[in-house]
């Protein structure tokens, strides 16, 4: 499944291998685009301005969160399949995401936050899975066909 993929595949995420993948956010956006325009024209799915942003901000959410909160990326995938662009981002931290409440236990707003429930919503798949050694993969599957009924509305 892999356009751009780093080293983590057989060494695992934790793995003393050198990284070739996007290790941040702007690489993940570029690597998107380049999986976008990689596909020979007139063949695949079309897809929108609306559509090519949401898979660029999922990216991003999706290193930001591996670096914040995962101990950096251990390993980037990105694919188009038919309808659907894929997006796999690897970390070195077992827990996986959680969504929590704007307000924290002072009622004061949260700082952040916000970045797994903009996954999960602009998203119309996401699977979080541990890998055997170490770490976990976030997938997440951008619909490419335009507007995704998203759930709760617009």
């Amino acid at each position: 499944m892999s356009q751009e993929k780093g080293a983590g595949g057989a060494a695992g995420p934790a793995g003393d291998h050198p990284h070739h993948g996007p290790l941040n956010p702007a690489e993940a956006r570029g690597a998107v685009r380049r999986a976008l325009a990689q596909r020979p024209s007139g063949q695949g799915t079309p897809y929108t301005p609306d559509t090519l942003s949401d898979a660029l901000l999922v990216a991003s959410e999706l290193t930001t969160n591996a670096m914040l909160h995962g101990g950096g990326v251990t390993d980037f995938d990105v694919e188009v399949v038919g309808e659907n662009l894929y997006l796999s981002v690897c970390d070195r931290e077992r827990r996986h995401p959680v969504t929590l409440d704007s307000l924290d236990r002072g009622d004061r707003h949260r700082c952040g936050g916000r970045g797994w429930p903009i996954v999960c919503r602009l998203a119309c798949e996401v699977e979080v899975s541990d890998l055997p050694t170490g770490g976990k993969r976030v997938t997440a599957v951008i619909p490419l066909l335009g507007p995704y009924p998203h759930p709760g509305g617009a």
